[in-house]
């Protein structure tokens, strides 16, 4: 317990009635709502939330949380699809704050982020967030305001909809995974900013050298080990922070406190589950349940049969499972960098526990993986076991193997422009992969903020991304999503923005066409009521969750008519990735990585959807 808590005067069992508070209605799925004392959801056309600090607890460890109405997570926010809305939201911290609902349809003043279109709500003042619901699903809400997102403002928010889903289910749990540290969040940007890897400690050591000598050959070992010193990267780069200083948390609970939630055998159970992290990819599965995904990002897909997804930052999956057997089952989301876990329970009673799985070796990122060549470097003694991957069908794909590309487009051979029109035919391929495209940048695009350059990218939506290559489970991959109707407007794109993706790991600047946000003269426009595509050219050794506010993006991912809408993509390391918009939003609106550091670091634009570009350029 903090000494400015106990100046405050807060007694033991003052701070113990606190902590409990901390605990939201959703997290006690095991008692019932009358047990726990709690109402089982904030609904109606209007709402009040108050964003203030409160102590929070895990196992010996006291720190202080930003909360929403005293919990963490927040609230369960649940609207109904065409009410108008009023939600007030009341500062009582001693620094600005703001609420964003992630993936809403809104005005952009209602949007909040502020020094886009919206000033911030001052300390002691309350601000009226007012709109129609346009939409209904599984989303979620989170402070935009400097580091608070990490810090605890988040929440779950469903909506309801007006039409009967197309799916049944007899219960319904929100899972919100999330990442907790008792450093301050400004602490951790510092750490990162003297030295990119402080968090990881599972780089590769003596030993590792040698078995590597062993399983390869000497040459290729040394070689290898050299070329990722002189690039100053690790292949062990997964995640900038670790377990080392994160909690993993499912529902605001640490792994052995066990969030638990009931059914009866037989039962169809939805779990709608939220990544509110702030800077960590989780790999979910039930062990001995499959997984039917029935939406993605709040809209219906067709359902799809899987044993394991990777959800990012931001993005959220309904899955639907039914258990048959009156036993436990693990919901296990284990960290992409295999660091650390959140973890719960699905169970016919409370109290009951089921084995964990094993935990899986972290990977190792590839050269080819990354984007470049290995031209000169001897590949006869290397075993590529690392280079080659299993689709979720147990199908071999070899990074070194033709692959077609899910585009509803012919791929452009113009990739020296940051804005292309039209299409024109397909690129020339002479990179070391084939179905690869040679990475061309318009000059400005090699500026002090990108440390390296991909020399070739390619689509890997069917792919499900390095650590779940070979784990013989059926993984989500992206080409799996494909919408339950046709999305409504058909018309081609009629010109295409390309953004490449760009960061310096070893000074920890992150940017777009490699520049720091604050480098940015100028919006990216789009013209209101066009139809464009926006292509992101993945330039950095990281997977970056991109989230464009106030429109959906339709990832062309292959599926003709029935292109997913999603409001946060993941782009891999050397991944080309095209998403249609209709830019139906005029406005100032928000487009960043989700990743928080990568974004307070200069990963974020605005884009202007205006009736021209001022510049003259669009």
């Amino acid at each position: 317990m903090t000494r400015r808590w106990l100046l405050k005067g807060v007694g033991a069992l003052g701070i113990m009635a606190a902590l409990g508070r901390l605990l939201p209605s959703y997290v006690l799925a095991g008692t019932t709502m009358a047990e726990a004392g709690f109402s089982s959801k904030l609904h109606g056309k209007t709402i009040d939330l108050r964003i203030a600090e409160s102590p929070f607890q895990i196992g010996e460890l006291t720190g202080i949380a930003k909360t929403i109405n005293g919990t963490l997570p927040g609230p369960l926010i649940r609207l109904q699809e065409g009410d108008n809305v009023t939600l007030n939201v009341t500062n009582r911290l001693m620094e600005d704050t703001s609420i964003h609902w992630h993936g809403l349809l809104l005005p952009p003043n209602m949007d909040g982020v502020p020094g886009v279109s919206f000033g911030g709500i001052k300390p002691a003042s309350t601000f009226s967030y007012r709109y129609p619901i346009r939409q209904s699903g599984t989303y979620w809400y989170h402070s935009h305001s400097g580091f608070q997102e990490q810090s605890g403002v988040y929440g779950p928010l469903i909506i309801d909809p007006i039409e009967p889903e197309p799916f049944h289910y007899d219960r319904d749990y929100v899972v919100v995974l999330s990442d907790w540290t008792f450093e301050s969040p400004e602490s951790v940007f510092a750490n990162l900013k003297k030295q990119s890897d402080y968090y990881n400690f599972q780089k590769r050591a003596a030993p590792e050298f040698f078995s590597d000598v062993s399983r390869m050959g000497l040459g290729p070992a040394l070689q290898n080990y050299l070329m990722w010193d002189r690039m100053r990267m690790d292949p062990t780069d997964f995640a900038d922070v670790t377990a080392y200083t994160y909690t993993y948390l499912m529902n605001g609970l640490a792994p052995d406190q066990n969030w638990t939630g009931l059914f009866r055998p037989g039962e169809r159970v939805r779990l709608r589950f939220i990544a509110a992290t702030a800077m960590t990819f989780y790999d979910v599965r039930l062990p001995g349940l499959t997984m039917t995904v029935v939406q993605a990002d709040g809209q219906n897909v067709q359902p799809v049969a899987v044993d394991e997804f990777r959800i990012g930052p931001a993005e959220t999956y309904d899955v639907i499972v039914q258990p048959m057997e009156d036993r436990a089952y693990t919901i296990f989301a284990e960290t992409m960098d295999r660091s650390g876990y959140a973890r719960g329970t699905l169970a016919p009673r409370i109290g009951m526990t089921a084995p964990l799985p094993d935990r899986r070796p972290r990977p190792l990122r590839t050269m080819a993986a990354m984007g470049m060549h290995m031209d000169g470097m001897d590949m006869d003694g290397m075993d590529m076991a690392d280079m080659n991957k299993h689709d979720q069908h147990g199908n071999l794909h070899s990074e070194h193997s033709g692959m077609d590309e899910p585009r509803n487009h012919a791929t452009l051979n113009n990739h020296d422009s940051h804005e292309m029109s039209g299409h024109a035919g397909n690129a020339s391929r002479h990179s070391m992969i084939p179905g690869s495209t040679p990475v061309k940048h318009a000059p400005g695009h090699h500026g002090t903020g990108n440390q390296s350059v991909a020399e070739f990218s390619r689509q890997q939506l069917d792919e499900p991304g390095i650590g779940l290559e070979n784990t013989g489970t059926r993984v989500l991959v992206y080409t799996d999503l494909k919408s339950l109707a046709p999305y409504p407007d058909q018309r081609e794109p009629g010109r295409e923005i390309e953004l490449h993706l760009t960061g310096h790991m070893e000074r920890y600047m992150w940017s777009f066409d490699g520049k720091k946000y604050s480098e940015a003269k100028e919006p990216i426009f789009f013209r209101h009521g066009e139809r464009l595509r926006f292509t992101f050219v993945n330039d950095t050794m990281m997977e970056h969750p991109l989230h464009l506010h106030g429109m959906w993006m339709h990832l062309e991912n292959g599926a003709g008519a029935f292109l997913p809408r999603k409001h946060t993509v993941i782009v891999k390391p050397a991944e080309r990735v095209s998403v249609a918009i209709t830019a139906d939003a005029p406005g100032r609106w928000a487009f960043h990585c989700h990743l928080l550091f990568h974004m307070e670091a200069g990963m974020f634009r605005v884009v202007e959807v205006s009736a021209g570009d001022p510049t003259g350029r669009a």
